[in-house]
């Protein structure tokens, strides 16, 4: 429950409260028969509906603290792949502040219309970069262009904040709290700006922990260098840049997942435990099933899974979508991902 609940009646004060606290639950028919335990932290119970709640609010309060945003004045700016956007223009709602969310062509329509309900002005990127052909370079250059144009635009730049990692001791702190005690041999975590990878790393590193952070990055990322160079079509794993939060000694190891393995995994979410995840959630559950068989016996997995489904109806969970853009083949169960243990 979160520390701005009131502990006597469970009543939050706003909206604020109800960010983190997060349930962890068991996944005990993901993988039946392996001598594993496999446990799920479900960011979708977050207000906004992900994991990047948790960063908006660390990324507001700090510049409302310091006087860099003002209510009724300022105007917020940022890039997002869409979960972002959702958390910061609910906030910036809360908060009174304006905000213009820089998005592209892949943003779910039902993303977009979360962000209109909010008030949010929508910048849509419909050109891709035309040197790289990923939407993030448009989008940043975007993004500089209407903060130099824009009276009281302010730029938390999810990519390269510390306040963006920062958010994220929480997550694990909360993981260790739910496990009561017991250590936690493997932590799979989906990779984009790199907050949570750094933020998780950074505090199980301060507290000398023994768990191993296993990175899960999409295959054409440039965050890890994935050896195949495609078009990237599911939003919320992977970066056409590698951010400046990024270091390559916060993973363990790194699993790459093509968007097809995130479509499969999502589905056999579905079957196996009744969880609609996003994309995201998807890839880091496909790289689990990649990396199980050299996990140890008895060994303690947490997966952290950043949004749910909701967003992706028109896309993961529709069969036209699936059929028309990968073929007949990618309703089929698919094989594993493919494991690389990082530098």
């Amino acid at each position: 429950m979160s520390a701005s609940v009131d502990t006597r009646t469970g009543i939050a004060p706003g909206i604020l409260g109800t960010i983190g606290s997060t349930p962890l639950i068991g996944l005990d028919r993901l993988s039946p028969g392996r001598d594993v335990k496999v446990f799920a932290k479900l960011e979708a119970f977050n207000p906004g509906g992900s994991i990047k709640d948790r960063v908006a609010h660390s990324l507001l309060a700090a510049a409302l603290h310091e006087g860099e945003l003002v209510p009724g004045r300022s105007t917020v700016v940022e890039s997002s792949s869409g979960n972002l956007a959702i958390g910061l223009a609910q906030l910036c709602r809360f908060h009174g502040l304006d905000f213009i969310a820089v998005v592209d062509a892949h943003t779910p329509r039902h993303t977009l219309a979360r962000l209109r309900a909010f008030g949010a002005r929508i910048e849509q990127v419909c050109e891709p970069d035309p040197d790289s052909g990923q939407y993030l370079p448009s989008r940043l250059r975007r993004v500089r262009e209407l903060v130099a144009t824009v009276p009281g635009a302010y730029w938390p730049n999810q990519y390269a904040n510390p306040l963006n990692p920062r958010a994220h001791a929480a997550t694990f702190e909360e993981v260790l709290t739910a496990v009561d005690g017991h250590r936690v041999d493997y932590l799979f975590v989906a990779t984009g700006s790199c907050g949570t990878l750094r933020g998780c790393a950074d505090y199980i590193r301060r507290h000398a922990l023994p768990t191993r952070i296993v990175a899960v990055d999409a295959v054409g990322s440039a965050i890890f260098g994935s050896r195949v160079a495609c078009e990237r079509l599911i939003p919320g794993h992977g970066a056409a840049i590698r951010p400046a939060l990024f270091h390559p000694t916060d993973a363990d190891a790194v699993v790459h997942v093509s968007d097809v393995e995130c479509v499969r995994a999502c589905r056999a979410l579905v079957r196996s435990e009744a969880i609609m995840a996003g994309g995201s959630s998807g890839a880091v559950t496909a790289a689990f099933e990649s990396f199980g068989p050299r996990l140890p016996s008895g060994s303690v997995c947490v997966l952290i899974f950043p949004d749910d489904g909701d967003r992706y109806l028109e896309t993961i969970y529709s069969d036209t979508w699936v059929r028309d853009t990968f073929g007949a083949d990618a309703l089929r169960e698919s094989g594993p991902a493919e494991a690389v243990t990082a530098p």
